[in-house]
């Protein structure tokens, strides 16, 4: 059987980073025997690009690498407009693939029509922290791993065939996935809620269990994904958690706790409430949902929810990666937290009133509603780990730690608007419904823009750079 054409993409919007990325993803894929077509999607700022374009020319490769950039969108953008007769449209448009973190993943879809793809964020590398001496695993368990102290013995790299791991499954029934797959309904993490994978509070350790049930054979899978270490996609709200545990540092951006994995096995679900885009590898032969087009750390859920209709599944696969956390162009923790609350919130409202699944999208009948009471909510939660930064300053051992806890307190403050109840829920409402009315619109036009740029990827390709570097 001919194997289906394959492309590896890098979202990014740290353009001056991404060169390393792309260094580590084409040694990797070249060690194990792969050539695969690599393109980057920038979210860059035209100005940035300039600045930082020769950096990406200046790595040499074995496999050919591409670049979708701020001229190559706005020619895509402008070809969509073109196609579509309606004028109306085009802010639609501009929407969908503004740049954010759902925008320029939609890029990705629509560049890889009729393929399967495979994505990494620019802060993952192809490799994971592994235990030198891991423990077998429970009946039901199907990772473990735990939390160490930066450059603590007892962990190390180790590799694994990424490319292979994902050929393995994208695009094949549940029943010829390989047989060392367990299977199941869905996976728990003993250290999140399972609907919206925010966490249950800061836990050392955590696995994932496998919770039995049917899947037919029948079920293609269309989504999967490798395990991760570095960091187990944690909240924002976690990391300040470490931060106030440990009595030594100063930032509370900083990584000092690593997620070192004990051990793992490959799975294949029906649902997969623990999608995670930033290493996810997707069938994208008849094309797919468009990711939700927002700032906010959603913009995946879409997938956690789509992928429950028959016929359909997700897998884990054989391998993992490793997130290692560039603070560069990250915003301040206090922002991240808010950005996080937002997107838990409106996570629940959308699940709650699903409506439909279909081949290219979901449908739900929240319209953005924001009661006082989801506001108090969240608040009530964020005045607490407030308090709690403001006590931790009061016996910080140095002055500098002191600092930056009140710093951080005071950002907080400053962040969920002064914890002022009536403020807050007014501009809670004006985020949502911002964000609720684009998705839908987005969802109703996807399918046309789908139609579109599978002819148009078919016939002269879309708008993309060949970079000019050095071949290995």
């Amino acid at each position: 059987m001919q194997q289906k054409d394959l492309f590896f993409v890098i979202p990014t919007y740290r353009l001056r980073e991404v060169g390393e990325t792309v260094k580590h993803y084409d040694d990797h894929f070249w060690r194990n025997g792969h050539s695969v077509p690599m393109v980057v999607f920038d979210d860059s700022s035209p100005a940035n690009q300039e600045k930082y374009y020769s950096l990406l020319e200046g790595t040499a490769t074995h496999n050919d690498l591409y670049y979708v950039g701020p001229r190559e969108k706005e020619q895509f953008i402008a070809y969509l407009h073109q196609r579509l007769p309606d004028k109306r449209l085009q802010g639609l448009v501009k929407s969908l693939f503004r740049p954010s973190y759902g925008g320029n993943r939609n890029y990705t879809l629509m560049y890889t029509l009729g393929s399967l793809m495979v994505s990494a964020d620019d802060d993952m590398r192809p490799f994971a922290l592994m235990e030198h001496s891991p423990e077998s695993l429970e009946a039901e368990e199907i990772c473990r791993g735990r939390l160490h102290r930066a450059g603590e013995n007892g962990y190390g790299r180790k590799s694994f065939d990424i490319i292979t791991s994902f050929r393995d499954v994208l695009g094949r029934t549940a029943g010829q996935v390989p047989d060392n797959y367990e299977r199941g309904e869905l996976l728990v993490d003993t250290a999140m809620d399972l609907e919206t994978n925010a966490t249950t509070g800061l836990k050392r350790e955590n696995s994932l269990l496998v919770r039995r049930g049917a899947l037919a054979d029948d079920t293609v899978v269309k989504m999967a994904q490798t395990f991760r270490s570095g960091t187990n996609d944690i909240d924002a709200i976690d990391y300040v958690e470490m931060f106030l545990e440990n009595d030594q540092q100063t930032d509370p951006a900083d990584l000092n706790d690593i997620y070192v994995l004990e051990n793992f096995r490959p799975v294949v679900t029906k649902k997969n409430w623990r999608m995670d885009c930033g290493v996810a590898g997707y069938d994208n032969t008849f094309g797919l949902p468009p990711f939700f087009p927002t700032h906010l750390r959603c913009e995946d859920y879409i997938y956690r929810l789509w992928v429950q209709q028959a016929g359909i599944c997700s897998a884990h696969v054989d391998a993992a990666q490793n997130h290692t956390k560039s603070n560069y162009m990250r915003n301040p923790p206090a922002a991240e937290i808010l950005n996080e609350e937002v997107s838990n919130l409106l996570k629940r409202k959308i699940k709650a009133s699903l409506s439909r699944l279909d081949e290219l999208g979901i449908a739900f009948d929240y319209e953005g509603e924001v009661t006082a009471q989801d506001a108090e909510e969240i608040l009530e939660k964020i005045q607490r780990l407030h308090a709690h930064a403001l006590s931790a300053a009061e016996t910080a051992l140095s002055p500098e730690r002191a600092a930056a806890l009140r710093l951080f307190a005071a950002n907080l403050h400053k962040a969920f608007y002064a914890f002022e109840p009536d403020f807050f829920q007014h501009n809670l409402l004006r985020i949502v419904d911002d964000v609720v009315s684009v998705i839908k619109g987005s969802l109703q036009l996807w399918p046309t823009l789908v139609e579109i740029c599978y002819f148009q990827r078919g016939r002269k390709g879309l708008p993309q750079t060949r970079v000019n570097n050095r071949q290995k």
